[in-house]
């Protein structure tokens, strides 16, 4: 178990307000509050069974939660939307039918929060953008509507780093979330708010996006479960696009089992989602169950190469347990040669489309990046139609020959990233300095710098398609979380989900939490040039 942080000086400043629906309701006695931390620290699956045998409501749950949320979200800053009067109305229906004997799954009377991206009819979705402040959508998203159809109480929306576009997490609207297990420390991105309220106890399971990583990475970073499915299995629909054929939506939680559920909940065809792809239905909870004793694994040398020596230990201890649970290691090659392809154009046409309409209303380390692309210098090469037929095509290649590699090796295990999380004010730093159109790399290595390994490892497999998890692994010396990352062929989300079940029932590491309270003293952001810190030498 991690030790309590040193608590450091009190915040200084305040961003644009996080709204939050308040839920009627004044400060809670002493017994209530003793009864709501009991419930907070359930898993979702152990509320799951609670409510199916009718020793706790969906109201008890939601209550726990809106409370915890009020005392550590001024901390944590995750929630920009805290949907109370909503999920309480939820709730209430969803015991009607519990009494009645009427549950509609594992999922029923369950609070999940929503990555900010993710529509929600009627209640704003922001990506985290000053663009998007006042966006209040018609329609919920594919994903919300199986959801709520699974009985899935929407508790509200989560931060994020703006328009999914960093692996940092720290860029949003609405300040940077805070990881839970050390306020002045990143979560990582760009579903930073989604691994910051499970890893606190703020929502029993919550969906994130996935582009490069960012579900992987702060699930790696905040200590709990994150899924990356295959590309298709679960609807994009309803989804603010960061490069729409690369993107993925998946569930995250404290557990396996919660992410099961979830995933189970999610998956599905959609026939107006053009990258959903038809699948067979699984049970995602029995699939735990299966032998992973013969399974053969793959440890490409490329993803351990460069990694920070204050996570190499736990990701060591980890691949020697993993080895023991099965047939053990039967390749090291790298898992595919040369480009793999990807979109030019997803990205640069759904901006464009919104910069001639609002403008450049972004924060300023992608306001920086995308007045490029809307505005390039005299010189610069400008992105073609036939790049972004080359790039697409190659990605589609990709995507169909990858299930050859997978015939000396059942899974491939992988650190999720190479380093440990950044201070806040040191993240901050590097975006605006790698916002800046002059920028050039400071030293001959830079490509090696800790800040540039962040989803290198991630990266490759929203290319592949195919699906991929991180599953916590360990601490670092100074106390912070690190996962490793378990992936497979497309639609083995089954196997890959056994496999880290098996691990993780070998370790404790889901069992630990984070030591924030109320109490808790939150370390000031300042954001600090080169030329004002040498000013004060």
């Amino acid at each position: 178990m991690t030790q309590p942080k040193k608590e450091i000086g009190p915040q200084q400043g305040a961003g644009p307000a996080v709204a939050i629906t308040t839920f009627g309701r004044g400060g809670v006695s002493g017994a209530e509050a003793s009864k709501n931390i009991r419930l907070v620290e359930l898993t979702l699956s152990q509320a799951s069974g609670m409510i199916h045998n009718g020793t706790v409501t969906s109201t008890e749950l939601t209550r726990a939660l809106l409370d915890r949320i009020n005392t550590l979200n001024p901390k944590i800053n995750c929630y920009i939307t805290v949907m109370g009067v909503e999920a309480l109305a939820q709730a209430a229906t969803l015991d009607g039918e519990q009494k009645a004997g009427r549950l509609r799954g594992p999922l029923h009377g369950i609070p999940i929060a929503l990555k900010d991206n993710i529509d929600t009819q009627g209640v704003r979705t922001t990506a985290a953008s000053p663009m998007f402040k006042n966006r209040t959508p018609r329609e919920d998203a594919e994903v919300v509507e199986r959801l709520k159809a699974a009985g899935a109480v929407i508790i509200g929306k989560l931060n994020l780093h703006e328009f999914a576009t960093g692996c940092a997490g720290a860029v949003s609207y609405f300040g940077p979330t805070r990881n839970p297990w050390s306020l002045d420390h990143v979560t990582g991105g760009s579903s930073s708010g989604s691994g910051a309220a499970v890893a606190a106890r703020m929502a029993y399971g919550a969906l994130g996006t996935d582009t490069g990583g960012s579900i992987r990475l702060p699930s790696a970073w905040c200590g709990i479960v994150g899924l990356k499915p295959t590309v298709g299995l679960v609807s994009i629909r309803g989804i603010i696009p960061c490069v729409a054929s690369l993107d993925h939506c998946g569930p995250m939680g404290r557990t396996v089992e919660d992410v099961a559920v979830m995933l189970g909940a999610m998956a599905g065809y959609d026939p107006l989602d053009i990258y959903s792809v038809p699948s067979s239905p699984e049970n995602y909870l029995a699939a735990l169950e299966q032998p992973v004793k013969g399974f053969r694994l793959s440890a490409p040398q490329s993803f351990f190469d460069n990694i920070d020596p204050e996570i190499e230990p736990a990701i060591t201890a980890a691949l020697d347990q993993i080895v023991k649970l099965t047939a053990g290691i039967t390749s090291r090659a790298p898992l595919w040669d040369g480009d793999p392809g990807g979109s030019v154009g997803d990205y640069t046409f759904y901006h464009h489309d919104l910069i001639e309409k609002y403008g450049l209303e972004y924060m300023p380390p992608l306001k920086a990046q995308l007045s490029r692309i809307a505005y390039p210098r005299p010189g610069t090469r400008v992105a073609t139609a036939g790049d972004e037929a080359r790039a697409r095509q190659r990605l589609m290649t990709t995507r169909r020959m990858i299930g050859g590699i997978f015939k000396e090796f059942d899974i491939v295990v992988v650190p999720t990233t190479r380093s440990a999380p950044q201070r806040i004010n040191d993240s901050l730093k590097s975006e605006m300095e790698r916002s800046d159109p002059d920028w050039r790399p400071k030293k001959v290595y830079d490509f090696f710098s800790i800040s540039s390994q962040f989803c290198v490892n991630t990266e490759p497999f929203n290319a592949f398609g195919i699906p991929a998890l991180s599953v916590p692994c360990g601490f670092t010396k100074s106390g912070l979380p690190v996962g490793i990352m378990i992936a497979g062929p497309h639609f083995a989300e089954g196997k890959i989900l056994a496999l880290a079940y098996a691990y993780q029932q070998s370790t404790n590491w889901h069992t630990m939490a984070p030591s924030v309270t109320g109490r808790t003293n939150v370390p000031s952001i300042v954001e600090t040039s080169d030329t004002e810190a040498a000013k004060r030498k």
